[in-house]
């Protein structure tokens, strides 16, 4: 599933249930049961029990209904997924599969930026050779911020060659997104990525250094790239767009956000109910013109996207979720970097776009926590371990003596 992700959207859907088949026949289900109590599984599983629920008042057709609930059954396969990996040794290789096929598209990328033709599937943009310019930055900048740690740690233990192709997968990658196709939320959330590197991996004086080489190679992209010159200067251009009568994204969103949270406002505690958001846009339209009288399903907010649903409750479980996960990864390893980094890039990246409810990136999200989860669990449960192991012999050596 991992490594299909970056190409399809049907075959990640079709290795999960298989994945699913062979698991299910050998999950301890005493310990999962204990296990769904905990809280990186009870607020995923919570959320989408909301999202049931909340069928109950929405005004929307049950057809919507039903379909408000699809963006949020991809959570219910985190609990399988802690629980099958903190018992696997082979979860490292989810995260190599995902990387050795996100290099794949990035040569890929590079290739049809020069000859279109050559793309898999007709795609809107240049350097895509599949799907979106959205999903691909994604993918290219959760592989850049992963190998960072493992790139640090191989120069600290001086393996030359190990952190020379960290560090040329890291550059490629990199320059994929500022010179060949970025989508503007990555712009936002590769600072912060940084900024929550240097601060948990580096000590004061490097982390100091490696952010303003951060910003010189800024400025230097910056005057080199009229690619990444003009994806930042449409934002202006857009937003004096909002009210004219042709799209622009950043018009869009603006006026989505406007719009979401006045209906937020009309039920405040609960929400709208499960799929209200099209038809609540579509009263909303009524007698406007141009962006104003746009109809949509997903705001462009994950926050938003919530608590038009399912209001303040919504929100609270939708944070807590995020923030139980976090907390899974509270070690230094390279596994609780590579669950810390998406978390921060889903929670970031969620300011401008619903990535938890879209395909693409809310199962980058859930694949990712959950095998990330699961072994961190067991490191830190084999962590337990040795040390009451330890205290055990010291206790036996003390009453010996």
């Amino acid at each position: 599933m991992a490594a299909s992700l970056p190409w399809s959207t049907t075959a990640p859907a079709i290795f999960i249930a298989l994945w699913l088949v062979l698991v299910i026949p050998i999950i301890a289900w005493k310990a999962f049961a204990r296990e769904l109590a905990q809280p990186a599984n009870a607020w995923p599983l919570a959320l989408f029990g909301l999202g049931v629920v909340g069928t109950l008042w929405s005004e929307a057709t049950w057809p919507a209904r039903l379909h408000g609930i699809d963006p949020l059954a991809k959570l219910l396969l985190i609990p399988f997924l802690l629980h099958h990996f903190q018992r696997s040794r082979r979860g490292i290789r989810v995260f190599i599969a995902f990387l050795a096929s996100c290099t794949l598209l990035m040569l890929l990328s590079g290739i049809v930026l020069y000859d279109p033709a050559l793309k898999i599937a007709p795609t809107a943009s240049d350097g895509v050779p599949v799907k979106n310019y959205i999903d691909q930055s994604q993918e290219f900048a959760l592989c850049a911020f992963g190998l960072a740690l493992p790139a640090l740690q191989r120069l600290r233990q001086r393996q030359w060659l190990a952190a020379f192709i960290c560090l040329a997968l890291i550059a490629d990658f990199l320059a994929n997104l500022l010179f060949v196709a970025s989508a503007r939320t990555a712009l936002v959330y590769m600072p912060v990525l940084l900024l929550v590197f240097a601060s948990l991996h580096l000590k004061r004086r490097a982390a100091l250094l490696l952010i303003a080489a951060a910003s010189v190679a800024g400025l230097l992209v910056w005057t080199t790239s009229p690619y990444l010159r003009a994806r930042v200067a449409d934002v202006a251009v857009e937003y004096q767009a909002q009210d004219l009568n042709h799209p622009a994204s950043t018009a869009q969103r603006l006026n989505y956000w406007r719009t979401s949270i006045k209906l937020w406002a009309e039920a405040p505690l609960i929400g709208h109910g499960t799929g209200s958001i099209r038809s609540l846009f579509e009263r909303e339209a009524v007698g406007k013109t141009g962006v104003q009288a746009e109809v949509i399903g997903n705001p462009h907010n994950q926050t938003l996207n919530i608590a038009v649903q399912w209001g303040f409750v919504g929100v609270i479980v939708l944070y807590a979720m995020w923030a139980s996960h976090l907390l899974l990864f509270t070690g230094e390893g390279t596994v609780e970097w590579i669950g810390m980094a998406i978390i921060v890039q889903n929670v970031v990246s969620s300011l401008l776009n619903s990535h938890l409810s879209d395909f693409h990136e809310g199962w980058m999200y859930v694949l990712g926590i959950g095998v990330a989860g699961g072994m961190a669990l067991r490191a830190r449960r084999l962590r337990e371990r040795s040390t009451a192991a330890r205290r055990a012999q010291a206790n036996c050596g003390a009453d010996h003596d």
